[in-house]
């Protein structure tokens, strides 16, 4: 993956006297899941078109352990944000972006009682910001003027962390008719993968939750559905293919949409 795009490594630059202004975090889901490998390169070449200077741990990335924690096995969580810790000091990484919000919110507000201390944004509040600076230009009448878009508000990213207007923010730019589902905001449906449900077997019940969430999607109308994290974007995937609309409804993470958009 990063030979494609060469994206920078921590260790490269390490080598040569280098410290990136921004660590990407990319996460479990964005380097080993075939469909969030897509959303990782997708932020990549909007990092590269902005001139941000950027790096990624590589090898040198592991889980941050939330999975683990969620799960209640809190001796693994420690030990993982312990050795990511230890990692992120040798680098002297003072700033992260992340495409997860699982990882952004770990990161941001539990590493820190283990002496984890860092500038945690998400990549929807990143690409807010280098569209406000102008470093980021949106094409105008690009692949999504006129578009219907809903977009799915992720447990970790909303209720969790209060970041509402940025990923809203950033579809506004798409020149697209934006419509929201019955529930969202502080009060948005989580997609079911939370808490570590995603590496679980489904408990007795009537319906999947991704199958409610999804079918609040598809009430709007809307052509496309935006997510912001690797799993939500997962979900949504299986409850439209579930729905037999995958033809007609197309899943995408707001990076792919600005990439799309600009033909990047």
């Amino acid at each position: 993956m990063s030979d494609k795009l060469n994206i920078p490594i921590m260790a490269d630059l390490a080598a040569q006297g280098k410290e990136p202004e921004i660590l990407f975090w990319v996460g479990c889901a964005g380097s080993f899941d075939a469909r969030a490998q897509k959303v990782t390169m997708a932020f990549c070449k909007i990092l590269q078109e902005a001139g941000v200077d950027y790096a990624i741990l590589g090898k040198d990335e592991s889980c941050t352990g939330d999975p683990a924690r969620r799960a209640g096995n809190e001796f693994v969580f420690q030990m993982t944000a312990l050795q990511n810790i230890e990692t992120l000091k040798m680098y002297n990484v003072q700033k992260i972006v992340t495409t997860c919000p699982h990882c952004f919110n770990i990161l941001k507000n539990e590493y820190p009682e283990l002496g984890g201390n860092y500038d945690v944004v998400h990549h929807t509040q990143f690409i807010q910001k280098l569209i406000e600076e102008g470093k980021l230009k949106m094409k105008e009448g690009g692949a999504f003027e006129g578009k219907r878009i809903t977009y799915h508000d992720s447990c970790y990213l909303g209720r969790a962390n209060d970041v509402y207007e940025a990923p809203r923010a950033v579809l506004k730019q798409l020149d697209n008719d934006l419509v929201e589902m019955a529930r969202h905001g502080k009060r948005g449906l989580c997609c079911g993968a939370g808490g570590a449900q995603m590496f679980k077997e489904d408990e007795p019940g009537d319906k999947r939750i991704n199958t409610e969430r999804t079918e609040e999607a598809l009430a709007t109308g809307a052509d496309i559905i935006a997510a912001n994290c690797p799993f939500c974007l997962t979900m949504m995937s299986d409850g439209v293919s579930a729905a037999e609309k995958e033809e007609q409804i197309m899943v995408y993470d707001l990076a792919e949409l600005i990439v799309n958009n600009n033909s990047l």
